[in-house]
């Protein structure tokens, strides 16, 4: 024996299964933004930062690793200074540092990536720093003249080239600024002051 349906049961029904199949479509179309911006991500221009701080040192170290996959062109920079405050305040100083070596050397659109996860969040939310506000203003007046700014927070054993330069830099006793020009087909040395 067949019992009908009413008519507003069916109606729910059908709704519900537009409903449905009009989330599984916003799904699928989701899914690859989200394999491009990874594939962004991956690819372009990148510049590795690291700062070297040691409470027995009087010196600190900055050092930066810029590289394009795409062009297998490199650009590394390693300097010393005066020790700051903190080893977070080097970290600051190394970014702020390598952007504007980017921005000197017209690498416009560059991802920074770094080791130390508050610097990413200070040059994200700089207001929740005030103790940095000197560096932070720096840096977003830095960020104005790229193109594309981001960052990112990178494992530390992916930003050994940075730390390598920063530390060797740190063990130096007299102030040094270097940048490494390396092409496929060229090496480079320029000292700058």
């Amino acid at each position: 024996m067949w019992i009908g349906i009413p008519n507003d049961i069916i109606t729910k029904a059908t709704a519900e299964s537009l409903t449905w199949a009009k989330a599984q479509e916003k799904q699928k179309t989701e899914i690859p933004r989200l394999q491009t911006q990874v594939e962004t991500i991956l690819s372009g221009d990148r510049c590795q930062v690291d700062g070297a701080w040691k409470e027995t040192d009087c010196r600190a170290g900055l050092g930066w690793y810029h590289f394009n996959p795409a062009t297998q062109s490199k650009l590394m920079g390693s300097c010393n200074l005066r020790r700051g405050i903190s080893p977070l305040q080097t970290e600051l100083e190394a970014l702020l540092w390598a952007m504007q070596c980017m921005l000197r050397h017209k690498k416009l659109v560059t991802v920074f990536e770094t080791d130390c996860s508050d610097v990413v969040k200070m040059v994200s939310k700089p207001e929740e720093w005030p103790a940095f506000a000197i560096l932070l203003d720096e840096v977003d007046k830095c960020k104005m003249g790229f193109t594309s700014f981001s960052i990112v927070h990178i494992p530390r054993m992916n930003n050994t080239k940075a730390d390598k330069l920063a530390r060797s830099a740190r063990a130096l006793p007299t102030d040094v600024y270097y940048l490494l020009l390396k092409n496929a087909a060229e090496l480079q040395y320029e000292k700058c002051s």
